[in-house]
């Protein structure tokens, strides 16, 4: 439980943070919480990578937990706008959100675990990049995709699929897959980003350098 508490309480402080910071508009594509979420993948990692992958799946489960927690808090908190109230988190949102993480999270851990005898950066690299693609594409779909409607009949995502340019300057797609996109690119980014602190975490908590 010692070495487990402190990856628990990490992944809950990014999960409720890009609950939170999800709210908040960044742009025309993205929101604060684009630049928090990654870093569960970097807690996950790091659990995996220093106590191996049965703890990292623990860590991971309570990750879902808290998210599930958040999402039921989201759908009792209304909000106003066009004339109308509406909850803050959609049943395809809160699907969309808990579905993507579990199943990006678990295969991280997968990935990271096949790949954990080679140089230290490929792991956590490879596993993080496969993750986020997964994680976006699901998210994204369950959440926007009007192929997906009948999951929740009730809830007009008429905006996300407004045909725009690919982030404003590409071919006329939805407009959800422009969001997918810029927020498939920050998790790219901070990927890389990313190996820094898994570095010197990893190393200080093994008293070594990662192999």
């Amino acid at each position: 439980m010692t070495r487990l508490l402190p990856g628990v309480i990490a992944m809950a402080i990014v999960v409720v943070a890009s609950n939170i910071l999800v709210q908040f508009l960044l742009g025309d594509w993205l929101t604060w919480g684009a630049f928090t979420y990654p870093f569960a993948f970097l807690v996950t990692d790091v659990m995996n990578r220093v106590y191996g992958v049965a703890t990292a799946r623990k860590v991971v489960f309570a990750g879902f937990l808290t998210g599930v927690v958040c999402s039921l808090i989201g759908t009792q908190i209304m909000l106003q706008g066009d004339g109308y109230t509406y909850p803050a988190v959609t049943l395809r949102v809160a699907i969309g959100s808990g579905l993507a993480f579990l199943t990006a999270q678990l295969l991280d851990v997968a990935i990271f675990d096949r790949l954990r005898g080679g140089q230290w950066w490929r792991a956590p690299l490879a596993s993080t990049l496969v993750g986020s693609a997964v994680d976006t594409v699901l998210f994204f779909s369950i959440a926007f995709s009007t192929g997906l409607s009948f999951i929740e009949p009730a809830n007009d995502v008429s905006w996300a699929n407004e045909a725009v340019p690919l982030l404003g300057a590409g071919p006329v797609v939805p407009l959800w897959v422009s969001l997918a996109v810029a927020d498939w690119g920050v998790k790219l980014a901070l990927a890389l980003v990313a190996l820094i602190p898994f570095r010197m975490v990893v190393s200080s908590l093994l008293g070594r350098q990662p192999a």
